[in-house]
């Protein structure tokens, strides 16, 4: 009877998360995870309580992991977004660029595309290639 009851309920939580969709990735991630969450920890378990405590767990794991998503596709880079980030200035020799960051050192921007964003080693800071 219990594996009857598990099997009916991980059915329903599937069922469920395959009718209903979210748009943002956070929470496709939250609803991913907490039915993985309850279909393992009712497996393992054995018990709805078990089942439940899975569903919590995977449902935070995977927010986590949708938003990391959400602001890889919005294009965030050290906090800022691509649209947001200062050009570097050319420096006369080809290839090599000013830094838009304090003390404005070359970078060397050889074999990177126009408008790409490049990671000024000596501060930390990103830009874009001019």
């Amino acid at each position: 009877m219990k594996k009857n009851c598990l099997a009916a309920i991980s059915a329903v939580a599937l069922a469920a998360f395959g009718l209903s969709s979210c748009d943002t990735p956070v929470g496709q991630g939250a609803g991913l995870g907490a039915a993985t969450g309850a279909i393992i920890g009712g497996a393992t378990t054995g018990h709805v309580r078990g089942a439940a405590v899975g569903a919590a767990i995977g449902a935070g794991t995977g927010a986590l992991i949708g938003a990391a998503v959400e602001a890889d596709q919005r294009g965030y880079y050290g906090g800022r977004q691509m649209g947001d980030l200062p050009y570097a200035r050319y420096s006369g020799s080809p290839g090599i660029v000013i830094s838009p960051y304090p003390p404005h050192n070359l970078v060397d921007v050889r074999g990177i595309p126009p408008g790409a964003v490049v990671r000024d080693t000596s501060t930390g800071g990103y830009f874009r290639k001019p």
